[in-house]
């Protein structure tokens, strides 16, 4: 009878799947290579201010296409043609850039100086859509190319006045 006992806990230590000892069951310490490697992984950082040139330049892509080509913006304050657009995007993101780089400092967080560059590129580009709209160029999605018959028409107004 005692064999059959045996046999059986022999079954079902068989069935339950074998865990890995804890480093408490083997009495192991890791060793110094393993320590140093751990020290090293966690003392990198990841940093999303001041961003990458790459970033800078995927941020100003979008504005040139945000600018350019029709969306809500646009139907509201018009189009830019594709070279006033990039000109205007580089310059919107280089004095968000500068702006947010002068009021960072050391001791703030990088995710909250990104909102804060994130912000002013979305106000300076509102800021230009609306100068440039009422400045008097063609909101309705069309570049500021006028026709002859429109530029006789405000020409005669002019005069008369």
């Amino acid at each position: 009878m005692a064999d059959q006992n045996e046999e059986r806990n022999v079954a079902v230590e068989e069935q339950e799947p074998s865990k890995p000892p804890a480093m408490a069951e083997t009495d192991q310490t890791p060793s110094p290579q393993h320590v140093a490697e751990r020290t090293i992984s966690t003392d990198k950082s990841f940093s999303v201010w001041p961003p990458t040139q790459r970033t800078r330049e995927a941020v100003v892509n979008r504005l040139i296409s945000t600018l350019s080509a029709p969306s809500v913006l646009s139907k509201r304050y018009g189009t830019l043609p594709a070279d006033e657009a990039s000109t205007t995007a580089r310059r919107i993101e280089d004095e968000a850039f500068a702006a947010t780089s002068a009021s960072a400092t050391a001791d703030d967080d990088g995710i909250e100086i990104l909102q804060v560059y994130s912000k002013d590129i979305s106000k300076r580009m509102l800021e230009a859509v609306k100068s440039r709209s009422a400045s008097g160029s063609a909101p309705d999605g069309d570049s500021a190319v006028e026709s002859p018959a429109v530029s006789e028409e405000i020409c005669s107004v002019e005069a008369e006045a």
